[in-house]
């Protein structure tokens, strides 16, 4: 393999949600909090929504750590785990089309689509989908959080917890309100109730195709489908353009409230969808959790060096 300049790195996004992919071996420097806030800024650094950093694994095929913009640690990311998968393939880590990355949230499985030689899409497992409060985790008694009164700012509102490696809480509405959002979401990551904090979703469902595309993908699907329109903020990160693990939270939420269909698709605000599509598999038991998958596109942003040490 060529060798790599120092402070090397590829800029990559998943429906525009972006994040940077190093190898700390070739960093000069040591991913310190101040460090991977100071990359982070779009104003005076490289700019995005968090950092890759490949490190070995006893458990997978590969492992990584995912910081958020803040310096904190995340435990999964749907869209960087796509990210992370197109550079291992691209940069020739791996000619398999099948392998797994260990996160803190635990091992994840990706399977790329390669056709002529290049990466058409990604689909990655994140495991089962839990609704307890113990693993999520939310303070209270042992129970499943499902359309729970939570207080916020004088403020109560009805949400359900769900992980499936990293906590997020989805408020289901009526009507999105991205100032909503934004007024709520900082109390409700940082809101006693949630330990850990917790990644923030607000979502409503559809009974449609894409936003303007005249029910053309519920007749491609060859029924009404579900569609969830979102809002969302990201712990550690503010409000993102689009985020894989909180799409897939949503749609197991979804399906805990009594819609359980096999093939749900999903659009984000910043994008209108991008094609991407979520999907709900049951394990062998009847009564076990969903698991989610997210398929789709992936692309590289750019690939570059950087020229100022943080």
């Amino acid at each position: 393999m060529k060798a790599r300049p120092r402070n090397w790195f590829v800029k990559g996004h998943g429906l525009g949600n972006d994040y940077l992919v190093v190898e700390p071996k070739d960093l000069s420097f040591k991913l310190t909090v101040a460090a991977v806030r100071a990359i982070c800024d779009r104003h005076t650094g490289v700019g995005s929504d968090g950092i890759l950093a490949l490190v070995p694994s006893r458990r997978a095929d590969f492992g990584v750590r995912i910081f958020n913009p803040d310096g904190s640690e995340a435990e999964k990311s749907g869209n960087g785990l796509r990210i992370l998968s197109r550079f291992l393939y691209d940069h020739r880590h791996t000619r398999k089309r099948n392998f797994t990355i260990e996160t803190r949230g635990g091992v994840a499985r990706a399977a790329l689509a390669v056709r002529r030689g290049r990466v058409a899409g990604i689909t990655v497992d994140v495991g089962r989908a839990t609704f307890h409060s113990d693993e999520i985790p939310v303070a209270g008694p042992s129970r499943e959080v499902l359309d729970e009164p939570l207080t916020v700012e004088g403020e109560t509102i009805r949400v359900t917890a769900v992980s499936v490696g990293n906590p997020h809480c989805v408020v289901f509405v009526d009507a999105l309100d991205v100032s909503q959002l934004r007024r709520l979401g900082p109390h409700l990551e940082t809101h006693p109730a949630f330990p850990r904090r917790t990644n923030v979703q607000m979502a409503k469902g559809a009974r449609a195709g894409p936003p303007g595309d005249s029910d053309l993908g519920a007749r491609r699907r060859g029924d009404a489908g579900l569609r969830h329109e979102r809002r969302r903020g990201r712990r550690g990160g503010g409000s993102v353009r689009a985020c894989g693990s909180p799409c897939r939270r949503g749609h197991a939420g979804w399906a805990a409230r009594g819609d359980d269909r096999r093939g749900l698709d999903g659009a984000s605000d910043g994008t209108g969808g991008g094609g991407v599509r979520r999907h709900l598999q049951r394990r062998a038991a009847p009564a076990a959790a969903p698991c989610p998958l997210i398929s789709g596109p992936q692309r590289t942003a750019c690939l570059q060096v950087w020229r100022a040490i943080p």
